[in-house]
């Protein structure tokens, strides 16, 4: 529930910084929620076996991260914020999650054969 959460805010914040939107005129609040979301996105791909999602986003997440940011000019930082934009739509898509019910239920159970 939170990798979903964390993904649609990573959407909305990006979408917001490609508009030019003053709420997102700090790099670094955009770099930290991208590669917060980043990182639940490879823990939840690998839970699902999906590899190549997790292995996709390492990238995204070094790419955006505020501990070691790379200096890239402005238009590489637009086509940056294009890919992570495109890169978690993706996520959304793949990463379905199936809810499970917290304790077994009783109605679901399989009939026993009679002897």
């Amino acid at each position: 529930m939170l990798t979903k959460v964390m993904m649609w805010v990573s959407i909305v914040v990006v979408f917001l910084a490609l508009l030019g939107l003053p709420v997102t005129s700090e790099k670094v609040l955009l770099e930290t929620v991208v590669c917060a979301s980043g990182l639940l996105v490879i823990r939840q791909a690998v839970r699902a076996g999906q590899y190549l999602l997790a292995t996709g986003f390492l990238p995204i997440v070094m790419l955006f991260s505020p501990i070691s940011p790379i200096a890239v000019s402005a238009r590489v930082f637009l086509w940056l914020n294009w890919i992570g934009f495109a890169a978690f739509l993706v996520a959304v898509i793949a990463l379905k999650t199936e809810r499970t019910l917290s304790m077994p239920s009783i109605t679901n159970r399989t009939p026993r054969r009679a002897l």
